[in-house]
């Protein structure tokens, strides 16, 4: 997963001219991260007392 800037005011801004085709975008805690999804997978996002704790990819292949 690839850090994402937010600005001391709040903004985030991201040029989606540059993002993968596929991806996923989490905001927790004033932090941002994106990560590109594979072209087989399970995404779970593990959460504690409504904070994002664990982003976890189970990946696969079809047969």
């Amino acid at each position: 997963m690839r850090q994402i800037k937010i600005s001391e005011v709040g903004i985030l801004e991201i040029d989606v001219m540059e993002l993968p085709v596929s991806c996923v975008l989490i905001i927790s805690e004033g932090n941002a991260k994106l990560a590109e999804l594979p072209p087989y997978a399970e995404t779970k996002i593990f959460t504690h007392s409504g904070k994002v704790k664990r982003v976890k990819w189970e990946e696969g292949e079809e047969f």
